[in-house]
């Protein structure tokens, strides 16, 4: 009978059963952190779900309070703030809306429009200016005021020159009752790099705007006079709102573009006082009450903006796409 020879088995070593404890040990302590993480991402879900809740249901019952604790009589503050343009703050229908909800509140004395901008759309600008002389027609027991705090200027001016009295402090800027249509011309620039443009248009005149090609004198000669065009508005508009107290209308200079500091507006008649949105509240309107219809963002639209951009950030920096930060 022959034995089938067979090779003896090797017992493991006491080397290799110490890095599979090790292995093992290393393997449920991973688990375990990933169990814990996903716990952890549930609960501040959670908890952000609880917070936005509880923003959603105590912000209507802020704005009551607030309403409550208001006197019988108050000065409505309207804010303009930065540039008149569509979808920005300062845009036609934020400050329409908030100039509606404050004529039509019985309890308002008086409106005041705090204005710090530089301007922006003669388009946003002039939508303001009708709808502010609408609503004094149709509310004339109600007046509204045009405080200028450190501008008001060009599209600014432009919404001021329709309220009942403008006031503004001696060092604001105030005017600029002109129009501006900036570019650049690239044509010397592509021409040393050697780079040719080719457009593709159907009309002759589609591309007058185009800053890689030469001007033409007819195309700029008629855009000057789209710019004249709006400047004989926005002058026309200023001389009916202000009507005689623009003291000489003929001024050379008063629609040339200037900016006038309050002082000098003054006599000129661009302004009818000097004065901030408190003082005209209380030693002009009788009502120091200010309560402010600026239509706002809710807490909630600015939490998830912030929300947004920092998870925006966060994602980025794990997806290593981290772009330049100030500090």
């Amino acid at each position: 009978m022959s034995d089938e020879w067979k090779a003896p088995e090797k017992s493991e070593s006491g080397d290799d059963k110490s890095w599979k404890l090790l292995e093992k040990t290393l393997l449920a302590s991973v688990q375990e952190q990933r169990r814990s993480r996903r716990w952890g991402i549930f609960f501040k879900l959670l908890t952000f779900v609880y917070l936005l809740a509880m923003l959603a249901l105590f912000s209507p019952l802020m704005d009551v309070e607030k309403s409550a604790t208001r006197g019988s009589h108050y000065t409505a503050l309207i804010e303009v703030r930065g540039v008149i343009a569509d979808k920005e703050s300062a845009s036609a229908d934020n400050i329409v809306s908030s100039l509606r909800s404050a004529f039509e509140d019985p309890k308002v004395k008086a409106v005041i429009l705090r204005i710090n901008s530089p301007g922006g759309s003669p388009v946003q600008s002039g939508y303001v200016y009708d709808e502010i002389r609408r609503l004094r027609a149709l509310h004339p027991d109600t007046k509204l005021y045009a405080v200028i705090s450190d501008l008001g200027a060009s599209g600014a001016y432009y919404i001021a020159s329709a309220a009942d009295q403008i006031y503004a402090d001696k060092a604001s800027l105030v005017g600029s009752i002109g129009v501006t249509a900036a570019g650049y011309g690239f044509v010397g620039t592509m021409e040393k790099l050697g780079v040719e443009r080719r457009t593709y248009t159907s009309g002759e005149h589609k591309a007058f705007l185009d800053p890689f090609q030469p001007q033409k004198a007819d195309e700029t000669q008629f855009w000057q006079g789209v710019l004249d065009t709006t400047h004989r508005q926005f002058i026309a508009s200023v001389k009916q709102g202000r009507g005689d107290r623009l003291k000489d209308k003929d001024h050379p200079e008063l629609f040339s573009g200037l900016v006038w500091s309050g002082e000098q507006a003054l006599p000129l008649g661009l302004i009818d006082g000097l004065g901030s949105a408190s003082s005209v509240a209380r030693d002009v309107v009788g009502e120091k009450e200010l309560v402010d219809f600026t239509v706002q963002e809710s807490p909630f639209d600015r939490f998830s903006k912030k929300l947004g951009a920092s998870v925006a950030e966060k994602l980025a920096m794990y997806m290593g796409f981290q772009g330049p930060t100030l500090r």
